[in-house]
């Protein structure tokens, strides 16, 4: 008998059908992927198994019991538990109060055993490899350790199914390897993982089996040894896709416009230092390293955010000021942040004022804005970008992770930028959106522009780039060229282990 068996579920929203008939069945001891592109149900399954959204048809049975009305204190009960990729800890409390809060009933009319809290929250904590101090507070706490103490609050609460919905968004190779492990040891123990990334190398790596969902409804179900990444792929999307990668023009090398140079760059805030690099017209170059090499703080100090207490930056040859992110975007540099969410788009704000958001005061009449010409606008970044929104007024926080990262995009370039810095482009969107947007930042490129896109994802960095800079402890070790660059070699300079290489890029 499987652990949990879904069988001919259905949900629509407001006449839109979300999910159709899907039926999965996950048995103990298994790790089951959940994959497919934005929008294609993944979302809406987690949250009718957690009780958040009731189903319009279909039955859940957990072992023997059928789960007639799901509520999240029911599925809890049942042993079903959904980790997402924001923790959801209470910063403020510790980690034994954190994993009480799902354990012990309410403490109106009760004395508090904080003696016992600590042993269960120490004992559970070991079950998974983690010693941390119970009564540290959760904001304290790195996003793997978060990851981690509430999967010991599941164990606490008997969980026979742990649903993990893109467990590893926010961690570096070396977290994901512990996750992973500590993932094969919850399995041998018997629990049911359905396991949910974008990372078709992770699937691989970890799960049994794998189910694709497209446009709400199952397309195939089947053990991971009988799939290769381009059968997968093509499973999410439809259509073929030997590539998630452009084909590019040549670049024209050393012969192209030097457009922004670094010399000697640094700030002791960041831990950057000595930092020299050079941006050439239509270039894109690769920023390559580990979590804490620097990537994302030499990207704030080239957009003027932590401005730079040592070196130069110089935009065609003539050295400039970079001080704030204003004066950033006078000299023409535009960046796009990593986390979309928190800075790259305002989630409440309208698609429109978020594609115009960086040019306001060129939209100024008088005292008010010139409403219709930021509708052009931003119609005209929907259109060129292909962002897919029910209207240019909808929330932007209402649209899939890709295309609100080209939202995100569309409020850079509305500056007209001669650079563009890209932080992690393609977190967290699916394989389809990684394509469009890989294609979208080829183009850019083919236009003339400048491109610096960091990346933690080898394959990335190697499919786009024409040079790649590695950083090590906040400095940029070495520079090297796309066609002589290994996935070894390139992790390899990025853990220190380099020969003696060039340091100006």
């Amino acid at each position: 008998m499987a652990m949990l068996s879904v069988r001919g579920l259905s949900k629509s929203f407001s006449g839109v059908t979300a999910l159709k008939d899907v039926s999965i069945e996950l048995e103990a001891g298994e790790i089951h992927a959940l994959v497919g592109e934005n929008g294609a149900g993944k979302s809406t399954l987690i949250k009718i198994l957690s009780g958040a959204h009731q189903r319009d048809s279909g039955t859940i049975t957990l072992g023997s019991e059928t789960a007639a009305h799901l509520t999240p204190q029911r599925a809890r009960a049942l042993g079903i538990a959904v980790i997402y990729q924001q923790p959801a800890l209470l910063p403020d409390l510790s980690v034994a109060e954190n994993i009480a809060q799902g354990l012990e009933p309410p403490a109106l009319l009760r004395r508090i055993d904080w003696a016992g809290r600590r042993r269960k929250a120490t004992a559970l904590l070991s079950r998974l490899g983690l010693t941390l101090d119970p009564d540290m507070p959760a904001s304290a706490l790195s996003m793997p350790e978060k990851q981690l103490v509430e999967i010991a609050r599941a164990l606490g609460e008997e969980a026979r199914v742990l649903i993990l919905d893109e467990p590893t968004a926010s961690l570096s190779s070396t977290e994901v390897a512990s996750l992973l492990v500590i993932l094969r040891e919850l399995r041998a123990q018997g629990l049911a993982i359905v396991y949910v990334s974008h990372r078709l190398e992770e699937i691989f790596e970890i799960a049994d089996r794998v189910t694709v969902l497209r446009d709400g409804a199952v397309i195939d179900t089947r053990k991971t040894s009988e799939l290769d990444r381009a059968g997968l792929i093509r499973l999410m999307v439809g259509r073929e896709m030997s590539s998630v990668f452009p084909e590019r023009r040549a670049h024209e090398g050393t012969s192209a416009p030097v457009v922004l140079e670094a010399r000697a760059l640094g700030c002791r805030d960041s831990g950057i230092h000595d930092v020299s690099l050079t941006l050439r017209a239509g270039e894109i170059v690769g920023l390559f390293g580990l979590v804490h090499s620097g990537r994302t703080e030499l990207a704030r100090i080239l957009f003027g955010i932590t401005p730079a207490d040592a070196g130069e930056v110089r935009l065609a040859g003539k050295a400039v000021v970079v001080n704030s992110p204003l004066s950033a975007r006078a000299h023409g540099i535009a960046y796009v942040p990593e986390d979309r969410r928190q800075h790259g788009i305002v989630a409440a704000m309208p698609v429109s004022a978020n594609c115009t958001l960086s040019i306001l005061e060129t939209l100024r009449r008088g005292l008010l804005l010139d409403r219709e010409r930021e509708d052009r606008i931003a119609a005209s970044y929907v259109s060129r970008l292909q962002i897919k929104t029910a209207s240019l007024q909808a929330e932007a926080g209402t649209l899939s992770g890709g295309n609100q990262q080209k939202v995100a995009l569309a409020r850079s370039l509305a500056t007209e930028p001669k650079v563009l810095i890209l932080d992690e482009p393609t977190q967290g969107v699916d394989v389809g959106a990684k394509a469009e947007i890989h294609a979208l930042v080829a183009d850019l490129a083919a236009r003339g522009l400048a491109v610096l896109m960091i990346s933690s994802e080898v394959p990335e960095i190697l499919g786009m780039s024409d040079r790649i800079a590695v950083m090590c402890e906040g400095t940029i070790v070495a520079s090297v060229e796309a066609a002589d660059a290994t996935p070894e070699r390139l992790l390899s300079l990025a853990l220190g282990r380099s020969g003696v290489e060039a340091h100006a890029v």
